[in-house]
């Protein structure tokens, strides 16, 4: 079964525990969890989007189910929002669920669309759902409410720093699943391209815009006060940074262990005549009657 300590960006790990080594964080959370609000959101999501399954939307709801089983988490629940932005979101601590737009679905293809799935399933396997969700409601202002305070002060850019080195973690997932290359290409998708130019992107090249930018940010104080200004409010790594990240990780031994783990997986899963999936405990493949 496939673990978080598999494939987690050191990153994410270290600025986690930075995270929760705030004093009061923990405060926090319980303040947070004690509202009720992910009940309030449940339903909200549950009201106004489209929750896939086989008999609705089978077309789109077929590609998690697949995601699940490779990264061997439950499956969560699976919702559309029609909406022309193209994005996707995992939410919840209590009940789990990922929403798409139908602006995403729209402009990937089904491998584009399976690693999109894949880094927001990774998001659960690493366990990063419920700080994810607290991030939401403390950087949408709830803090207007009057019952979180100060709290929230030394906790924001954390939570936001955190989420970024996050994201590294879950492209990790993504490739996983899939490969770098499509990892990569969603990314010029979501960076804004359509699939006529971006399908001819030097994925090399664009990394080595990453390599850069490290040098511009770190070309003195200044230059990198400004850097971290650019970037201190989002909860994303620039596409660059995170294009150069996966490639460089899906280079080394530690993803190609995981991938071949995965394969050799694959195969005693299957029937070694007609290839089909075959269930724990049978004696005979049921597809094509051979002696397993």
């Amino acid at each position: 079964m496939m673990k978080a300590s598999d494939f987690i960006h050191p990153e994410d790990a270290a600025a986690l525990q930075q995270m929760e080594n705030i004093p009061g964080f923990a405060v926090l959370v319980k303040k947070i969890l004690a509202m009720g609000l992910e009940q309030l959101q449940y339903g909200v999501n549950m009201a106004s989007a489209i929750r896939l399954s086989p008999r609705q939307l089978p077309q789109i709801y077929r590609h998690l189910p697949p995601v699940c089983r490779t990264l061997g988490i439950e499956e969560p629940e699976f919702y559309l929002s029609m909406d022309p932005n193209p994005n996707a979101w995992t939410f919840g601590d209590t009940k789990v669920y990922v929403t798409v737009t139908s602006g995403l679905v729209e402009m990937m293809n089904d491998r584009e669309l399976d690693a999109v799935l894949a880094h927001e399933c990774g998001h659960i396997l690493c366990r990063h759902v419920l700080y994810h969700t607290i991030a939401r409601y403390i950087l949408s202002g709830i803090d207007s409410l009057g019952v979180l305070g100060a709290l929230t002060v030394p906790v924001q850019f954390a939570i936001l720093y955190w989420e970024r080195k996050s994201e590294l973690s879950c492209d990790r997932a993504a490739s996983i699943v899939t490969d770098s290359d499509t990892v990569a290409h969603t990314m010029a998708r979501l960076a804004g391209g359509p699939q006529s130019l971006t399908q001819h992107v030097n994925m090399e090249e664009w990394a080595r815009q990453a390599d850069r930018y490290e040098e511009i940010r770190n070309d003195g104080l200044w230059n990198k006060t400004l850097q971290i200004a650019a970037i201190a409010a989002q909860n994303h790594p620039f596409a660059a940074v995170r294009v150069r990240e996966i490639l460089k990780w899906s280079a080394g031994e530690q993803y190609r262990n995981i991938k071949a783990a995965l394969a050799a997986a694959g195969e005693a899963a299957s029937c070694p005549v007609c290839g089909r999936v075959k269930e724990p405990g049978w004696s005979f493949c049921k597809h094509c009657g051979t002696k397993l």
